[in-house]
């Protein structure tokens, strides 16, 4: 990997002035904001309309995955702290999984590499309370004293009978695109699986769009299932995609039916194609954020081919939510019956992760992934600022790439999470450090199968969208590793993976 230091005299008399790292810890806090370091993430104002042309698409995507951001990476003397919103999306992974079956390599900047690790399940202790545990493990790499260092965050599960009521206000995208197979048909199948799972608490509202809106059914108890699978049959293919229309209409649905004890949440099935009413992003992300400072969180399941990946990434961004994408029936099981209390509740709000190095050991850092979900440290404590939205039972990872000073020892860095309750907003904050003798020799030996797979997760997600090796890894390695794995983990989505992999290779 390529460092370039970045150190002003300023800068570094600034951060070296930071908090130090700390134990473990789990307590509210009103404490200051850290100091500045890292950059603010984009403005949703800046990015173009939805309606552009596949080519233009794919463009600004390569232009994306070309960006010095992406593979840039820190010096500890002027950037000792890095910090980001938590992300739970998948759809990345989804969405790429789709086109290498079918034979196509993704678009290099529709990969991001966090949403093919957060893909795969992980080994973290989940804590007694509703707040999150903080893992921090490593292990170092080959060669230039290069190490891997892994943050993970668990939060607590839920059995299905156990989870609050919801209030779900389902907004079906019912334009011409949707008629393709694998869309409406899709989407319709994933609703029906999610009204059987549904509990006495729950209630439900459809809202059809293509070229306006209409609501299918009015918040309805989900005990009447046969109104709701009913209403679900009703769908059929129309015109044009008023994206702006149908979330208008869902949002205010979701307003009459809110109810406070509840998790209530909008979830829009689309493919993101937005062509008729306001089509510019910021006109329907202003929306969005409005309704998520209400307390109505969103979920965006993407389908089809052509997918408008961006725009759905983010909408769930702004509407405090998450986006996956459901390819298959066996994906729309995963979102709406196996992950259901994930699927439609919360346990924390705004939370946002941060990493303090400790600049005599670690010489400098690279974030794997994260790119539009990086924030300024001192927004970490400011509450007013937005963060991720994360469910019960969910687990966030992030790896980094770090280099080491020569005979580094001592805390490495610390690792700290900061959530606020989704009901009260009570703030909290839980950390957790890692010394150098706590390293793994070797990525492959001693260390979890887990972490072995996010590290072939990430490397994969790199390989696609630089065609670069992530710790000098090759295309031939990642396979090699994830067939390994699938079979110490017995895990399915492993298996996938290395035959995911061989098939990128075999394309490029």
């Amino acid at each position: 990997m390529t460092f370039r230091p970045l150190a002003t005299a300023l800068t570094v008399l600034a951060l070296l002035s930071a908090a130090a790292c700390g134990g473990s810890s789990t307590t509210p806090t009103e404490t200051l904001p850290m100091p500045e370091s890292g950059r603010a993430m984009p403005s949703a104002a800046a990015q173009p309309p939805a309606q552009e042309d596949s080519a233009a698409a794919r463009d600004r995507a390569t232009a994306r995955a070309e960006d010095p951001e992406t593979t840039r990476s820190h010096d500890t003397a002027a950037e000792q702290i890095s910090t980001f919103s938590l992300d739970v999306d998948t759809a990345s992974y989804g969405y790429s999984r789709r086109l290498l079956g079918e034979g196509s390599l993704p678009e290099p900047g529709r990969v991001r590499p966090e949403e093919f690790v957060n893909f795969f399940a992980q080994d973290y202790a989940e804590p007694e309370d509703d707040g999150f545990t903080v893992h921090v493990d490593g292990a170092r790499t080959p060669g230039n004293g290069t190490a891997l260092l892994r943050v993970g965050l668990q939060t607590r599960g839920v059995a299905a009978e156990s989870r609050r009521p919801a209030n779900l206000t389902f907004v079906v995208d019912v334009s011409g695109s949707m008629g393709e197979p694998g869309r409406l048909d899709l989407v319709k199948e994933s609703l029906h699986r999610l009204v059987d799972q549904l509990g006495p608490g729950d209630r439900v509202s459809v809202v059809a769009f293509s070229g306006e809106a209409e609501v299918v059914l009015a918040m309805t108890p989900a005990t009447d299932r046969e109104r709701l699978h009913a209403a679900v049959e009703r769908l059929a293919v129309q015109q044009s995609t008023n994206l702006e229309a149908g979330l208008t209409q869902g949002y205010a649905e979701a307003a009459d039916g809110f109810r406070p004890a509840a998790a209530n949440r909008v979830i829009l099935l689309s493919d993101g194609l937005a062509n008729a009413g306001d089509t510019t992003w910021q006109g329907i992300l202003d929306r969005v954020a409005e309704a998520a400072g209400k307390k109505i969180t969103l979920l965006c399941v993407g389908v089809g081919r052509e997918y408008g990946d961006e725009l759905m990434e983010q909408l769930a961004d702004n509407g405090d939510g998450a986006a996956v994408y459901v390819g298959s029936a066996d994906d729309a099981h995963k979102v709406f019956v196996e992950q259901l209390a994930t699927t439609v509740d919360l346990r924390a709000r705004d939370a946002k992760a941060q990493v303090v190095f400790n600049p005599s050991a670690v010489e400098s850092y690279r974030l794997i992934g994260y790119e539009n979900r990086r924030i300024a440290a001192e927004d970490f404590r400011d509450d007013a600022k937005d963060g991720g939205e994360v469910g019960p039972g969910h687990s966030v990872t992030a790896l980094y790439e770090v280099r080491l000073r020569g005979g580094a020892s001592g805390q490495l860095a610390t690792a700290t999470v900061r959530w606020q309750d989704p009901d009260t907003r009570a703030p909290a904050e839980a950390a957790r450090s890692l010394a150098a003798r706590e390293l793994g020799a070797s990525i492959w030996e001693g260390t979890s199968p887990r972490f072995q797979v996010d590290v072939v997760a990430a490397g994969f997600a790199e390989y696609l969208r630089t065609r670069e090796g992530l710790a000098g890894l090759t295309a031939d390695d990642l396979a090699a590793h994830a067939t390994r794995l699938a079979a110490s983990t017995e895990d399915p989505a492993v298996t996938e993976l290395a035959r995911l992999i061989a098939q990128a290779a075999s394309l490029t």
